[in-house]
């Protein structure tokens, strides 16, 4: 009885993970065949199967967005150990992109309410990519390799008015990474680091 129970719970979850992944290709495309049935079929499950593990669409769209900003956060934490901070920035921001698209997408075919639970958890969530981007420029700084005086906040709304200033199309996610990448080539500089102690 406990191993199929362990089996249950074990095929409950593969499920839900094929759900998201499934609701992130379907809904973050949009349009009109971006449906709770189309991301059942996407899945391989029944809709019987989705409005078990998500009973509307806004819990899946949290899901799926949850999810996804937190791989950022993630990602954002593991920046410490790379050699090149612009390149490590830049490669980042591309994967950010990503995630815009698939909300914008998402945001088209759903309405969505922002609930108290989930704004706490977005805000978790993105206070840890802050400070983790402020420790890759801090660093980008201190060898000389980035521009001072820039934080997270700038990269992260220069960022998203990029994202925001284009409406969406086939050509979006290409115009958008040219232009992050001009922003990002200007935060390079070449000049010795500081030196400590130097007045």
């Amino acid at each position: 009885m406990e191993t199929r129970k362990r089996k249950t719970r074990s095929d409950a979850l593969k499920n839900r993970e094929r759900l998201i992944e499934a609701a992130k290709d379907v809904l973050g495309s949009g349009g009109p065949d971006a449906s709770l049935e189309a991301v059942a079929r996407r899945a391989g499950v029944g809709i019987g199967t989705l409005y078990r593990h998500f009973p509307d669409r806004e819990a899946l769209f949290h899901a799926v967005f949850s999810r996804e900003l937190e791989q950022l956060a993630d990602m954002a934490e593991a920046l410490d150990d790379r050699d090149d901070p612009v390149e490590t920035l830049r490669g980042w921001l591309h994967a950010n992109v990503a995630l815009v698209e698939t909300k914008r997408g998402m945001l088209g075919a759903l309405s969505v309410v922002m609930t108290e639970e989930s704004k706490q958890a977005y805000a978790e969530l993105s206070n840890r990519i802050n400070a983790a981007l402020n420790r890759l420029l801090s660093r980008g700084v201190q060898r000389g390799q980035v521009r001072d005086g820039v934080s997270a906040e700038d990269v992260l709304q220069t960022m998203y008015a990029l994202c925001y200033a284009r409406p969406p199309g086939q050509a979006w996610r290409s115009n958008v990474l040219r232009l992050l990448d001009i922003f990002v080539d200007g935060l390079r500089c070449d000049r010795e680091p500081p030196q400590a102690g130097r007045g």
